[in-house]
């Protein structure tokens, strides 16, 4: 039975797309394609704007998936199809690029300087 039980969980993960394989993000590009993000995000993802996640910290892979399905219409939302239209122009490795860059600032609100 447990065995039965681990191939059916181990298909689920294998076929969820969530999983999907995300291309090698490189930070530095990153940050230069995500440009646009900061208006709402913010310039390292600690956004000022209530309502904007803030996306500083966030694991690499779930950033992807996010804007991955953004992009492709399967999240909606109130900001949904502006996300979606932001994300348009973007393949996979940029997205990919995009996380890295976010993945990699610091968590939290940034320090006044």
């Amino acid at each position: 039975m447990l065995f039965r039980y681990s191939i059916a969980l181990t298909m689920f993960f294998i076929s969820s797309p969530l999983l999907a394989a995300m291309p090698v993000g490189k930070s530095d590009l990153g940050q230069k394609k995500a440009y646009s993000c900061q208006f709402c995000h913010g310039a390292t993802g600690y956004s000022q704007r209530g309502g904007y996640p803030h996306l500083n910290g966030q694991n690499a892979q779930y950033l992807y998936n996010a804007m991955l399905s953004y992009q492709q219409g399967e999240r909606g939302g109130v900001l949904g199809k502006m996300m979606q239209q932001q994300l348009s122009a973007l393949n996979e490795q940029d997205l990919a690029d995009i996380a890295a860059f976010y993945a990699v600032q610091k968590a939290g609100k940034p320090n006044a300087e």
